[in-house]
């Protein structure tokens, strides 16, 4: 399925690239996909340089099971009401988001590994924060590129069981035909900056700095994307995807913007002269948060679950802790969530007597989130 096709998945297209135009910039000539921002900085040597360094390094431990406290869900069954943001980090990157009665999910995995095998591959430090058994009706699923920690089959098939065609599955371009093996149709497929809208949601596939590849022969012959979803009481959640700086975030925050939430990594950046043109340091994620609006809630994802790069896997906290106090900004607008902890934000225009004004589109609930322990 193309860009120009998709009007057969459902929904109707609000905005979109012109498919009779010139070729955009991330779509490569030759086929497939590219980065059209130059490099930050060159990967020379790649995997096997970075692999030889790793040898002649001691990297710190895995976290042990008390390094990752948990935190009881909240989860409304079967949905919110009409103006309420319930955030729950499942972990890496998988949110449950239940939002003006939509329940929808991001890069959702519950499998033991991200690997294409259950023998071998990185391994969750840690369950899921939500069982399998816990989730509520799922309506949607946003996802944002094909690698084995953000895509994973197996997930994909238990959510395809469960739910049936009655669940909306959000891709960039070059899933679909991944998603049909699977017995997906219909599935959302997407270019950056196109818009579809059903159900009042408007949901935006927008850019990020990644690659994909699943196979030795298959780099980039699929999309990367980060997303936004509105809600039909007009508050919005930014998804960060997997992604290294790029100089959209501006444009995204006009275009898209305010944002009551923000799902930004901060976590897989070492060492950064091979992680930092795909993956955001808890820095990077700061002033990405700040030329996104500088508003709404930062909620930290990417880190905590599996061990993908060289950083100690319980520094991004620290870090991005560390970056939001140099800044002086406000304590109450970052979150970095314990797996299962569930933030609560209500959202569109409220007055200050409802609750604490928030200018990404909603009020934080009680001034600083349901946090359950």
């Amino acid at each position: 399925m193309t860009a120009s096709d998709s009007r057969s998945s459902g929904g109707v297209p609000v905005g979109r690239a012109d498919p009779t135009g010139p070729l955009p910039p991330h779509h490569d000539p030759s086929g497939g996909f590219r980065n059209p921002w130059p490099p930050i900085r060159e990967r020379d040597g790649g995997v096997l340089r970075w692999r030889r360094e790793r040898k002649e390094k001691e990297l710190a431990p895995d976290p042990g099971p008390g390094d990752l406290p948990r935190s009881r869900s909240r989860i409304a069954r079967p949905r919110t009401p009409l103006g309420e943001l319930w955030i729950t980090w499942v972990g890496h990157s998988t949110f449950l988001l239940q939002m003006d009665g939509w329940n929808i999910l991001t890069d959702p995995v519950w499998s033991p590994r991200a690997s294409p095998f259950s023998w071998i591959g990185p391994r969750r430090f840690t369950p899921p924060g939500v069982a399998w058994e816990g989730l509520p009706p799922i309506d949607a699923v946003l996802l944002s590129h094909d690698h084995y920690d953000h895509l994973d089959a197996g997930t994909v098939r238990r959510l395809h069981d469960r739910f049936g065609s009655a669940l909306r599955w959000f891709a960039p371009l070059g899933h679909a035909r991944w998603l049909a093996r699977r017995g997906i149709r219909g599935g959302r497929e997407m270019d950056w900056w196109e818009r579809r809208r059903e159900d009042g949601f408007e949901t935006a596939c927008l850019p990020a700095r990644h690659w994909t590849r699943r196979t030795p022969w298959d780099a980039g012959r699929r999309l990367w994307s980060s997303w936004s979803v509105r809600g039909p009481s007009g508050g919005s959640v930014y998804f960060g995807g997997d992604t290294g700086w790029f100089p959209e975030y501006p444009v995204i925050r006009r275009e898209l913007g305010p944002f009551a939430a923000l799902l930004l990594p901060i976590g897989a950046y070492d060492p950064p002269w091979f992680m930092s043109p795909v993956h955001l340091s808890p820095e990077e994620a700061v002033r990405a948060w700040q030329e996104l609006g500088g508003n709404g809630v930062f909620c930290a994802m990417h880190w905590g679950t599996f061990r993908l790069s060289d950083e100690d896997p319980l520094e991004p906290p620290r870090r991005v802790r560390a970056a939001w106090s140099e800044r002086r900004l406000d304590d109450g607008l970052l979150w970095v969530p314990r797996h299962g902890e569930t933030r609560t934000v209500r959202l569109g225009r409220t007055t200050a007597e409802e609750g604490v004004p928030d200018p990404g589109g909603g009020t934080l609930d009680g001034g600083g989130g349901h946090k359950e322990h």
